[in-house]
Order: C-alpha cells, then structure tokens, then sequence
C-alpha cells in the first residue's frame, strides 16, 4: 500500500513500490493529464512536480514519492482559474497537436517558479522537454510573456 499526495489530496493505493509514478498517477489515481511517451525519461511528456521540482514520472517509483507533495497538470489551476503560464499558452497558440503540452507546462511552472526571469539561456537550460510539432519558438515567446504577467 502506498499513500501518495497529489494535488493535496492523499491517495491511498495498492501498488508495488517500484511501479513508476505515471502509472500510479493515471492508473490508480486516474488522472490523465500526465502523458506516458518515451518511458524513459527523454520527452518530458511526464513530467509533474515533487516538492515542486519537476520529476520525470515515468521513471520515479513509487516509493520515492511517498511522503512528499506531487502536483499534476490538474492541481495547477486553483479554482477553474488558469495560471499565468497557462495563459500564456493558450494567448500565444504554443499546443499543435497538444500531447507534450502538459509535461511541458509543468516544466516551464517549475523554471519561472525558481527564476521568474528566465534568459533564453536558462529556458534552454531548463527546458528539455520534446515536442514533435515544434513549437519552441512559441513556447519561449509563452514562457517570457508568462515571466512579463
């Protein structure tokens, strides 16, 4: 058994202790929003926030997440309320196909909360997440109209 604590709320689930995080996240918990891709912890299209750095969930058991605070791409918005980043992506039409959107937001959260503004050198630093579609160029005009709100 193992109690994780995601968006605030404690889950308490009947999982191995090596079963990666993603699975627990969708499987278990049953939110979808963290995308499983690459499996091993390339794309980003899993990332999500422990203690408010992002993670590659795919990659992190179970057990390393117990006891510490996750948040999903689903416990960014408070109240139906998007976030500043979130804003930014919809203002700046970043998502093509959409499928590494929410690993990418995740990570971009996660930059501007530990450097609110960013450099084009510390968004290539800090952002390697893939995106199929290409859409860096409006990701990094997000990010800085994001860092600018």
């Amino acid at each position: 058994m193992a109690r994780l604590n995601i968006n605030g709320r404690t889950h308490d689930i009947d999982v191995e202790p090596g079963m990666p995080l993603l699975w627990a996240i969708r499987e278990h918990v049953g939110l979808t929003g963290t995308k499983y891709a690459c499996g091993v912890a390339q794309c980003g299209s899993c990332t999500v926030h422990v203690d408010g750095a992002p993670v590659r969930s795919c990659v992190m058991p179970v057990s390393a997440a117990e006891g510490k605070k996750i948040t999903t791409i689903e416990g960014l918005a408070v109240n139906g309320v998007l976030t500043k980043v979130q804003k930014a992506w919809l203002d700046h039409e970043v998502p093509q196909c959409g499928y590494c959107q929410s690993g990418m937001i995740m990570a971009v959260t996660a930059l501007l909360n530990s450097k609110p503004k960013p450099t084009d050198a510390d968004i290539d630093g800090a952002i390697t997440n893939i995106c199929r579609c290409g859409t860096f160029q409006q990701v990094r005009e997000a990010i800085h109209a994001a860092a600018k709100a």
